[in-house]
């Protein structure tokens, strides 16, 4: 495993190449707005393959001579993980996972092959800390086990089991993989599915309604480092907490149109500091909440252009182990890297 302080550096290297624009200098935001300190700030934007593989116009024009465009990364980006310089990004268009190996400048298609291992339309991606990631498959009602190299190892549970498997979150250890069926307006099977690695069903969490541990279209879910379970239960407008055996542990959250609410939730996101993220279409930003659903800022505005820490309409959302934060904009099909900055009080 790639020591943290390389990782750090090579993370920054690759990023500030991306960012690099030989026509204009990047705007770079900051969050929140001087006169207070800031906390974030936007590092640069994901969308060709260019970026990873560092091939200019790629071995094909190399070799044939001709003047050939960057390759958009990005058919439909909806959901990412982000782990051990590891970008995983589901594309409900492309039909693929995109595998973007930061320390080997690598990129490759995860599901495009025919086989067990094949993907229809993944949505939610979850990662443990080996690298082993598992993908929900919203339309073949699957969710599909890989290793660190994208290589499918098995199926979690089976069709039968879910009605919308929409996301997937993952224990630290990879012992227990969270699966969020969202259900549908006629269904009472709005729950989260608990299986091992193996793929053996362990638990059920909830059903349908607006009591603590119930849900109402849930959408999205992460683990944090000490193994509880947080859960976008979008149709009641909140974030449930559980621990790692399913036991309700808090909620938070509310409907509204101001800051702080919710009005359209669609990614959530834990950091190693226990901060949680919450994407908002209504909003077009991410909402930054502490474990306890007190509001921190919001990064990000809506936009009608394709601008930095601009947004129209946001999806997935990772936090890494560096202190980035990774945030998925459909509309412009684009991954914007936003830096978790020091306090003034712990910079050297």
């Amino acid at each position: 495993m790639i020591r943290h302080s390389i990782l750090l550096g090579l993370l920054a290297a690759l990023l500030q190449g991306c960012a690099s624009t030989p026509e204009k200098e990047v705007k770079r935001p900051i969050w929140p707005a001087p006169p207070d300190e800031p906390r974030y700030q936007y590092e640069t934007v994901l969308r060709l393959e260019d970026q990873f593989t560092g091939s200019g116009q790629g071995l094909l024009g190399a070799l044939s001579g001709a003047d050939m465009q960057p390759r958009q990364l990005f058919g439909k980006p909806f959901d990412i993980e982000a782990h051990n310089g590891v970008i995983l990004v589901s594309d409900t268009v492309s039909r693929v996972v995109h595998y973007l190996h930061v320390p080997a400048r690598m990129v490759f298609r995860v599901g495009a092959k025919d086989g067990p291992g094949k993907l229809l339309k993944p949505s939610g991606i979850g990662m443990d800390n080996a690298g082993n990631f598992y993908v929900a498959d919203v339309s073949a009602r699957r969710v599909l086990a890989f290793d660190a190299l994208g290589v499918y190892k098995n199926e979690i549970g089976s069709p039968d089991d879910y009605l919308k498997p929409t996301d997937v979150a993952v224990s630290p250890a990879g012992d227990r993989v969270y699966v969020i069926d969202t259900g549908g307006v006629d269904s009472d099977k709005h729950r989260v599915l608990v299986y091992d690695a193996a793929g053996n069903q362990l638990s059920v969490i909830g059903t349908r309604g607006d009591k603590e541990g119930q849900f109402n279209l849930p959408v999205s879910a992460d683990v944090d480092k000490d193994g509880n379970l947080y859960v976008l239960d979008a149709g009641n407008f909140r974030v449930q907490i559980f621990d790692r055996d399913g036991k309700f542990l808090n909620a938070w959250g509310k409907v509204g149109q101001t800051i702080g609410d919710l009005a359209r939730p669609k990614g959530i996101a834990v950091d190693e500091d226990g901060l949680v993220y919450v994407t908002d279409a209504a909003f077009a930003n991410v909402q930054v909440f502490d474990n306890k659903g007190r509001l921190m800022l919001a990064i990000g505005t809506g936009t009608v252009a394709d601008e930095p820490g601009g947004y129209s309409l946001p999806a997935g959302v990772a936090a890494d182990e560096t202190g980035r934060l990774y945030v998925v904009e459909q509309r412009f099909n684009k991954v914007e890297v936003i830096k978790k900055l020091k306090p003034a009080s712990e910079a050297k």
